[in-house]
């Protein structure tokens, strides 16, 4: 009898902590189209980025080092969240709380479209000066180290993209894989926002401003696949087969 190396204990599933490509593939695609909402988000803070008295290299290598650090942050809250997706996971609820939050998220869009506003309780508003004024600050100071820290604080600010993608990081089984789902988010968002940096002076604003309307739909979207992976209809990519925690023995073929 050959087994296929998977080894099942109650409440653990013990399997190489890989990424599944289906997590990457959606976690680079989502920061790909975020990046166009980041543009219009993010423009003035590109924009700000006292990067003039450097050389062109350097220019290069601290706007590099300022996205760096931007998916530090990332990478860190995927390790957060993707512990806590692992508790869900051995609690057997994965399908469930990955609908749950596909759902969450669609209630959110049509509040935020009914109301053209997003929810924000009062200690995160509190929070984002704060954080605001300590980016000023780092701007003040065009330092080649403060960067990066630069690029942390801006990973931190509140927004509905990152939110999207620490929902992808919640539905993963695995701590590493939060990390790898938040870092490959943040790559993806790069291609566009290096350009931004680089080139803003070629987009317009209003041509920002129509890159910040498909965010709408890449919320909804979102929010389907998570309603879709976790019913389990096994679509590759779109929803496979999610294992469960539950069980007890070695899966073998």
């Amino acid at each position: 009898m050959e087994c296929s190396g998977k080894i099942v204990l109650p409440g653990k599933l013990y399997e190489p902590s890989i990424m599944n490509w289906d997590l990457t593939i959606a976690a680079l695609s989502l920061g790909l189209i975020s990046s166009f909402h980041c543009v219009g988000m993010c423009g003035p803070i590109a924009f700000a980025l006292p990067v003039q008295q450097f050389s062109t290299i350097s220019k290069m290598l601290v706007t590099l080092s300022y996205h760096i650090g931007r998916i530090f942050t990332y990478a860190a809250m995927g390790g957060l969240f993707g512990l806590l997706g692992r508790q869900v996971y051995l609690a057997g609820i994965q399908r469930w709380f990955s609908i749950v939050l596909g759902i969450a998220v669609l209630l959110l869009l049509i509040q935020y479209l009914y109301q053209k506003s997003r929810i924000q309780p009062g200690w995160m508003n509190r929070f984002q000066i704060r954080l605001l004024n300590s980016m000023s600050r780092l701007l003040n100071k065009p330092k080649a180290g403060n960067f990066f820290l630069l690029g942390m604080a801006n990973g931190l600010l509140p927004c509905g993209m990152v939110y999207l993608a620490i929902a992808g990081a919640l539905s993963t089984n695995q701590v590493s894989n939060g990390i790898f789902f938040m870092a490959a988010f943040g790559a993806g968002t790069l291609p566009a926002l290096l350009a931004l940096n680089w080139f803003g002076h070629m987009a317009s604003i209003s041509l920002r401003n129509r890159m910040r309307q498909l965010t709408p739909y890449v919320i909804a979207v979102m929010g389907i696949l998570l309603i879709l992976r976790g019913l389990n209809l096994g679509i590759p990519y779109i929803s496979p087969v999610l294992e469960t925690a539950r069980g007890t023995g070695i899966l073998c073929h």
